[in-house]
């Protein structure tokens, strides 16, 4: 008698959960094993998530094209398939439209689906509420009442929407007031006319500050620090080791370490960001040998900086924010919202300092809620209530995970076949939601989920 199939069942149809299924189906293939991927997620795309459903040209990656490719062990494949759609249009380099990626990473799915082997990709375009250990696999219930049984899961949520645990009550459900900016059609129910208030100044500020200002309007970007990410470098810059740094000493050491670091590396290479992009092979691991207090005093003191020096907008976005600047289009300052109280024709904002402005709309753009525990959303709620998951020790990185993914329940004796990639492991490996990261994961977790085989099938489609 043959064996059943074994079903993964992966939960988000973004970026993370189309890498970890296109990985699934290429270990499959590699050992010819009978597998079937569900992949399940409400939205009629697949690939795109939040991140790359813009179809905003100006909304270009982070990263340049050339460290993008869905596959860690051949890193020029996006670069290929760019070259392969429009002849010269991009190179390596470049920082190119989101909206590409996003039609890129539906394109890895497909054909390696289509290959030979691979197993069977099974798209469900409906919405997780609930999972539930059963008889040593997953039983996953959707919207429309059905459940799927899988032998596994995979939690790829992707980001969740913006925090709001600094709004203030007046301004909830006012239509003054834009929850998500990434909502489809959000910007465009901005009022027509007036000043526009940006809560956050990280990188959804950016983007959202070069779609809504205009002559005879200003948008407003306030943030705690008033940080603005930085730029990245107009060319590559040299790829160099990682310092060897011991985070056995404490936060105080590893801090004093890495800063003696980027300075050297600023004074013998002339720029800063070498030293930074350095460490991206060891942030994980110092990250891991931190104490939880530690952690927890680094998320709530020193993220700011890390994340404006870490995480970078692309040239052409940094030279159109300071032409913004210097017109008086965009304002960024430092502030925090005190009070705001919708009106017929604005709200009125005062800030903890004292000062107060008079704005047509106020937008969130804080960055998506990383505390599980206050994140609105049924699934997540249900796996908190019923301990499959636990929220990270810190409080501020999603769930409670192993190193490989594994989600460490309430009862950390038992362990459900349930993983989890991308920001749902911020907690776990700090650095968890740009796409080298998350590949890495993806392919680390089907081998986790699937076993290894000596050698992975070279033949790479697409």
């Amino acid at each position: 008698m043959s064996q059943p199939p074994r079903r993964i069942a992966v939960i988000g149809a973004g970026a993370a959960g189309t890498l970890v299924s296109m990985q699934l189906l290429r270990r499959a293939a590699a050992l010819q094993a009978d597998l079937e991927v569900q992949l399940i997620d409400p939205a009629a795309t697949t690939g795109r998530g939040a991140a790359y459903a813009t179809d905003a040209p100006h909304h270009l990656l982070n990263v340049p094209a050339g460290r993008m490719s869905a596959y860690h062990d051949a890193p020029d494949h996006f670069v290929g398939w760019l070259a392969r759609r429009a002849p010269g249009a991009h190179g390596g380099g470049d920082h190119v439209p989101r909206a590409l990626y996003g039609e890129y990473l539906a394109d890895v799915l497909s054909t390696t689906a289509a290959r030979p082997g691979a197993g069977r990709l099974r798209r469900v375009h409906e919405r997780v509420v609930s999972v539930r250990e059963h008889g040593g696999g997953m039983t996953v219930a959707v919207g429309s009442g059905k459940a799927l049984r899988a032998d596994a899961a995979v939690l790829a949520l992707g980001n969740f929407l913006p925090g709001e645990a600094w709004v203030p009550s007046a301004l909830h459900g006012s239509p003054r007031y834009l929850p998500d900016p990434w909502a489809p059609g959000a910007l465009a129910r901005l009022p027509r006319h007036g000043d526009v208030l940006l809560v956050g100044t990280g990188l959804t500020m950016v983007d959202v500050a070069l779609t809504v200002s205009r002559a005879g309007r200003t948008a407003l970007a306030i943030s705690r620090r008033g940080l603005l990410p930085q730029p990245h470098a107009e060319s590559a810059l040299p790829p160099i080791p990682a310092p060897t740094i011991d985070p056995s000493a404490g936060l105080h050491h590893v801090r004093r370490a890495l800063l003696r670091h980027v300075s050297a590396c600023r004074r013998t290479y002339g720029n800063w960001r070498v030293g930074i992009d350095s460490l991206r092979p060891v942030t994980a691991e110092l990250w891991q040998q931190l104490t939880v207090a530690d952690r927890t005093h680094f998320l709530r003191h020193d993220q700011c900086l890390w994340n404006a020096h870490r995480h970078r907008i692309p040239p052409a976005s940094a030279r159109a924010l300071r032409e913004g600047i210097s017109a008086g289009r965009i304002q960024v300052a430092a502030g925090e919202v005190a009070d705001a109280v919708p009106g017929e024709d604005g709200v009125s904002v005062r800030l903890r300092d004292g000062r107060t402005l008079r704005v047509a709309a106020v937008v969130n753009c804080t960055g998506p809620e990383a505390d599980v525990r206050r994140v609105k959303d049924p699934l997540v709620t249900d796996l908190l209530a019923t301990g499959l998951a636990a929220p990270d020790p810190t409080g501020l990185g999603g769930f409670h995970t192993t190193s490989s993914g594994r989600l460490r329940g309430s009862d950390e004796s038992m362990q459900a076949p349930l993983w989890a990639l991308g920001p749902l492991l911020r907690g776990t490996h700090l650095e968890s939601t740009a796409i080298p990261e998350i590949r890495t994961q993806a392919h680390a977790l089907a081998t986790s989920i699937l076993g290894s085989a000596r050698s992975l099938d070279p033949a790479i489609g697409g």
